[in-house]
């Protein structure tokens, strides 16, 4: 009888189609994994391939997948009870068959369905189990065509590994990656071609770059011939013009309202077009920003050219086709929009289904939007990572902010302050100081005594003055309080708001704004990054040097006035302990005592700035270095570096679905949602047209209001506010006497 790798119905389910030949599928998994790692590692990856599934061959997986699948419902699986393991025969196989370098192998193969391993107190244990021997030699007593079994001429040789000892863990990935994508993809050939047949149906960067080419031509002529136009047809000539340069490591520094977002995109477009560079990815640290960035590509290039991947990308139909939810598995469109989380926390995973996109990394242009935003806890690991990708596979990385972190390596007295940077980053434009200085819209006013605290009453009186005014702080405890004691109409602007109803904040906010009526909003930073506002006056709290800048861009941004005016004041109470504390103690020792005529954003202060910050942060607060830390037989802690690396971390917070119903309550998709939650439960489309509805909260404050009887778990983690009076229509959710604060993080 043939041997199988996958059964299935016809379209009609009338019928069995004829299986999956697993010789076949070995062969052409084996020959899409090579493809796929022909930069760095084919022979692995085809070895992978072939031995990936070698399990399937032993009796008791054919007879489970005919008895299992219906296929042969009589066929005897012999008092044999769940699945019959498959995956662990190849693993095997190549620990026997080359010895230490067989385990990289075995990574691979044992953990295509799991994913990859610790290997103490996994793999190896895994491979020690008298069962997992037995496996083999089932395996290997079925009449296997040779060509399978055999490594023919491949001789594996750990010198390969790029990056030696220290690249080892990432080559590993990356191999994994080639080989769990050729397999579902193989998989799902069989299974679904009509799915499988609808891939790669992308245009090519080549054809890309004349729409946006059409695009800024248009743009150009309809500009408005101001002083702000000048500066970033400047900036978009200069990134046109660095797109010729060698591949590497870049930095474009451009002030707030530069035109980062498209001058960036003309870097990446020249620059793979001149290199062969196969995509470009777009990296951006919020889903706040990524929506605005993402509808401004579609605009430029159509909806056939763009992949968002993001977590509310599903909410909205209209953004997402069969094909962006298929290249969202693997990245292999020609633009991708994505968030910092999905990027890294990729590069770091274990999981087949978060590894698979790795490998269309390579000789790909990664633009790092808003770089000084970068995680600092991870900031060693993501540097590592990164200077791995670009001396060993073909990427170009772009650090686009105003204001440019300082990522080179540094020798410090206490050597646990050693940071491993990115060393020879160029900068794109010739002269960023003078574009600070010709983009400068905004004069700072610092605190005459950094010691005395402003009340929120005197301070609301003084905003009160302003008809139109943003100030913004640290908290959202401090956003309510500062809220409550300003005039009536006041806007407001936090994540107790749900995304749903800050969108229609925001949109009311431009609208008024456009049209010169009165407009005082009070916002945490959330406000800073990609919002794209512009007030003639804005109050910032002290904080971060970066934020402070970030909120001056939100000042003056068109330049329509000789000079907006930003103010930063001392609220008061101190941010909480944590990143934002440590960012306004750098921040005050780097101001503190400027001269009076000094401008406090001045482009080289941001290095004494980031110097200083990071000086007291640990870099590797995790520890994914030591995990990831390669010993003489290959032991690597890939399991444990994967919980680990989490750059929001979901384990002190949990969502709450709130029922807004949109700018006067009249609209009631919500309660249609949530009636389908509770018919149908929380299938996974559901809960991602539920994210603009949720609320992040603290653990505490969820098992306090269970108690109260304000939240219902409507099933295991997925919690529904229940009393209306809870969510106030300008606040958003009200926990009460201030008990969102939490000394140990901040949710803005």
């Amino acid at each position: 009888m043939p041997y199988i790798a996958h059964v299935a119905h016809d379209a009609q389910r009338k019928s069995w189609r004829e299986p999956h030949d697993l010789a076949s599928h070995l062969r052409e998994t084996a020959k899409l994994a090579e493809q796929f790692a022909e930069r760095y590692g084919a022979g692995w990856a085809r070895l992978a391939g072939l031995w990936h599934d070698l399990g399937k061959y032993r009796p008791r997986f054919q007879r489970y997948i005919r008895h299992k699948s219906g296929y042969e419902p009589d066929a005897s699986i012999k008092g044999e009870l769940g699945r019959a393991p498959h995956s662990t025969a190849g693993a095997l196989l190549a620990c026997d068959r080359f010895g230490l370098p067989g385990r990289v192998l075995a990574y691979l193969i044992a953990g295509h369905h799991a994913g990859l391993d610790d290997w103490y107190g996994g793999l190896r244990e895994r491979l020690a189990d008298p069962a997992s021997r037995a496996e083999l030699m089932e395996t290997l007593a079925e009449p296997i065509p040779p060509e399978i079994t055999e490594s023919g001429d491949f001789k594996p040789d750990l010198k390969e590994v790029p990056g030696k000892i220290a690249g080892f863990p990432l080559w590993v990935r990356l191999l994994f990656s080639a080989l769990v994508d050729a397999d579902f993809l193989d998989t799902e050939r069989y299974m679904s071609p009509d799915t499988f047949a609808a891939r790669n149906c992308w245009p090519s960067l080549s054809e890309l770059a004349p729409r946006f080419d059409a695009f800024m031509a248009r743009k150009s002529r309809e500009a408005a011939p101001t002083s702000v136009n000048a500066v970033r047809a400047e900036v978009l000539q200069q990134c046109r013009d660095a797109a010729q340069r060698s591949p590497g490591i870049f930095s474009l520094t451009v002030p707030t309202g530069g035109g980062k977002t498209l001058s960036s995109m003309a870097f990446a477009l020249g620059h793979a077009l001149r290199h062969g560079k196969r995509r470009i990815v777009y990296a951006i640290p919020y889903t706040s920003i990524i929506e605005q960035t993402a509808r401004v590509y579609r605009d430029v290039f159509g909806e056939d050219a763009i992949v968002e991947h993001h977590s509310n990308v599903a909410t909205a139909p209209e953004r997402e086709t069969s094909a962006s939810r298929l290249a969202s598995e693997n990245w292999d469109a020609p633009i991708i929009v994505t968030t910092n989380v999905q990027l890294f926390e990729s590069l770091f995973a274990d999981r087949p289904s978060r590894c698979r996109k790795l490998h269309n990394l390579v000789d790909s242009i990664i633009v790092l939007d808003e770089a000084h935003l970068l995680s600092p806890q991870f900031l060693q690991p993501i540097l590592d990572v990164m200077n791995l990708l670009v001396e060993h596979y073909g990427v170009t990385f772009v650090l686009s902010t105003a204001t440019q972190p300082v990522l080179a390596s540094r020798q410090a007295f206490d050597p646990r302050k050693n940071v491993r940077g990115l060393d020879g980053v160029r900068e794109i434009v010739s002269d960023p100081d003078g574009l600070y200085e010709r983009l400068d819209r905004v004069q700072v006013h610092l605190p005459a005594d950094w010691n005395a605290r402003r009340d929120w009453s005197e301070l609301a009186q003084e905003l009160a003055r302003h008809s139109s005014v943003l100030a913004i702080v640290n908290t959202r405890a401090h956003a309510r309080a500062l809220w409550q004691a300003m005039p009536e109409g006041t806007l407001h602007l936090s994540a107790l708001m749900c995304p749903a109803h800050r969108s229609v904040v925001i949109g009311q906010i431009k609208k008024r704004l456009g049209e010169g009526i009165s407009t005082r909003v009070v916002s945490t930073q959330l406000v800073e990054a990609g919002v794209d506002l512009d007030f003639p006056v804005v109050y910032r709290a002290i904080a971060g040097l970066d934020s402070i800048a970030q909120a001056a861009g939100r000042c003056n941004r068109e330049g329509k006035l000789v000079k907006g005016e930003v103010i930063v004041f001392v609220p008061p109470q101190s941010a909480p302990p944590g990143l934002l504390r440590k960012g306004e103690d750098a921040c005050l020792k780097v101001l503190y005592g400027i001269e009076g005529n000094r401008n406090p954003l001045e482009r080289s202060l941001f290095a004494a700035y980031f110097t200083q910050f990071y000086s007291d942060c640990d870099l590797d607060e995790k520890g994914i270095g030591r995990m990831l830390a390669t010993g003489r037989e290959l032991d690597v802690r890939f399991r444990s570096a994967a919980a680990a690396f989490r750059l929001i971390d979901d384990e002190e917070t949990s969502s709450v679905v709130v029922r807004y119903r949109g700018e006067g309550g009249t609209d009631c998709r919500i309660d249609e949602l949530l009636a389908l939650l509770e018919r149908d439960g929380p299938q996974r489309w559901l809960l991602r047209k539920l994210q603009p509805y949720m609320v992040m909260l603290y653990r505490k404050d969820v098992d306090r209001l269970l108690g109260e009887g304000d939240l219902r778990e409507v099933a295991p983690g997925v919690f529904v506010l229940e009393s209306d009076w809870r969510y106030h229509p300008i606040l958003g959710f009200d926990l009460q006497n201030g008990m969102d604060t939490n000394p140990a993080m901040t949710i803005v």
